[in-house]
């Protein structure tokens, strides 16, 4: 990850909650090439000693090389936005403002009833909110037991992060808040949270 020294974010407090806000990632690893697939992780554990987990369809490409010991890395992005120079009080050059946050995690593969566990933890994690909730105990039996063989379950063991917030550090205070403003009225719910992230980051 390219990290400009003002931009880089360390803390890992700061990463599990990057990660819980922002739990749809791109997982890549090495097979006879690059390959990625794009899954949801959730995060178990305190932010000194966290692991992430999700699961993959057995059909998936990517299947033969998940195993024990492997290396990965998990990538997880917040919002994003172009931002134009346009908004500046000066001539400037345009640029784009993100969050990102790069994990490099030790693949273990979960047992049957450590793939049943996540599943429930997953679903009751993304339901919690829904006006009527359908929780894993609530699918059909013979459903799971049709799907449970098609899928495997794994921990990823955190060995390497690297985070990048390049939110407008450095610029004017008059320039910033013009790109708030800019970013909260363009109708785009990315910029929108990218503007909240601004604002955030700021202290405004």
């Amino acid at each position: 990850m390219y990290q400009p020294k003002k931009y880089q974010k360390t803390d890992r407090h700061y990463f599990l909650d990057f990660i819980n806000h922002h739990p749809f990632a791109t997982f890549v690893t090495q097979g006879d090439r690059l390959l990625a697939t794009h899954l949801p992780f959730l995060t178990k554990g305190e932010a000194d000693s966290f692991r992430l987990f999700s699961h993959m369809a057995n059909h998936n490409e990517q299947f033969p090389f998940l195993k024990d010991g492997s290396e990965a890395l998990v990538i997880f992005q917040g919002a994003h936005s172009y931002v134009s120079s346009s908004w500046y009080r000066e001539k400037n050059i345009s640029t784009w403002d993100y969050s990102a946050a790069h994990v490099n995690v030790r693949i273990r593969l979960q047992t049957r009833a450590e793939l049943e566990y996540c599943l429930e933890e997953l679903v009751a994690h993304f339901e919690q909110e829904q006006a009527a909730p359908l929780f894993y105990k609530d699918i059909p039996k013979d459903m799971l037991l049709e799907h449970l063989p098609q899928i495997t379950g794994f921990w990823c063991e955190p060995i390497h992060m690297q985070g990048i917030a390049k939110l407008h550090q450095g610029y004017e205070k008059e320039d910033v808040n013009s790109v708030i403003s800019h970013l909260k009225g363009s109708g785009d719910p990315l910029a929108e949270k990218l503007s909240i992230d601004i604002q955030k980051e700021h202290g405004i």
